[in-house]
């Protein structure tokens, strides 16, 4: 099956809720949504997601474990490039149980096995580019822009993604007061896995969202990406203003 994360999904919805109810402290009613997430789900792509999140909030490491590799089964059936960048995540953690069970040989196993998912990104895109610069064909673009999410900061990476409604929200969310606009475009040299987003609130990197110290060549201009509501600009912007976690450079 294909694969996509999408922020408007109720299940990723539900677990948006519950991360926020755990922030502000209340682990137990965390919990509940997300076990009311894991009765709703609806297909492997999401009971990985979910059995994640139940399974890094368990206190009891055998529960822990079953619900960890719930997770990584669902993961394994489902086979797509979205999934495949939180094997190493989810390996790890079932390893670290073992290792807590004092069971050395499945603690090795799983550590290896995360070891070897470990590496460069395969992601063959398209890759998009979201902004309000008004740009050409065969344009480069490139790092040492301003930061649309903190100030006087310069990013020494540029930033992109394989999902085109995430290219989207950084075209809505950039700074300026020119029209959003998403690019397809082509990395000119290597890139890795954003770390602002990979393993935060999600395994892995679900979003497939990349960064580049190499320029990225502008390939055409898109228009057809499900643009921001009012509403969800104004959520967006008020979880920006909320944000206190230190950028990853």
């Amino acid at each position: 099956m294909s694969a996509k994360f999408d922020p408007r999904n109720p299940i990723i919805q539900l677990c948006m809720k519950g991360m926020a109810m755990e922030e502000s402290g209340d682990l137990d009613g965390a919990m509940d949504i997300f076990l009311k997430a894991w009765d709703q789900t609806s297909d492997d792509y999401e009971r990985f997601i979910v059995a994640y999140h139940l399974g890094i909030r368990q206190e009891n490491v055998d529960v822990k474990l079953v619900w960890m590799e719930k997770s990584l089964g669902f993961a394994l059936k489902i086979n797509d490039e979205n999934v495949r960048s939180a094997y190493p995540t989810l390996y790890l953690q079932i390893a670290k149980c073992y290792e807590e069970l004092n069971d050395t040989e499945n603690a090795r196993k799983n550590f290896e096995l995360s070891y070897s998912y470990q590496g460069k990104p395969t992601d063959t895109g398209p890759f998009f580019h979201g902004t309000k610069a008004d740009l050409q064909v065969g344009d480069l673009l490139t790092a040492g822009k301003e930061s649309n999410y903190e100030q006087d900061l310069k990013m020494n990476h540029i930033y992109f993604a394989a999902n085109i409604n995430g290219a989207g929200l950084a075209a809505a969310l950039a700074k300026g007061k020119g029209k959003e606009r998403v690019y397809v475009v082509e990395p000119t040299g290597e890139f890795e896995n954003d770390p602002n987003v990979t393993d935060k609130k999600f395994p892995g990197n679900l979003t497939r969202s990349y960064r580049s110290q190499e320029p990225l060549k502008v390939l055409r201009e898109i228009n057809d990406w499900k643009k921001l509501t009012d509403s969800e600009r104004q959520e967006w912007e008020e979880k920006l203003a909320k944000n206190k976690g230190e950028i990853i450079n």
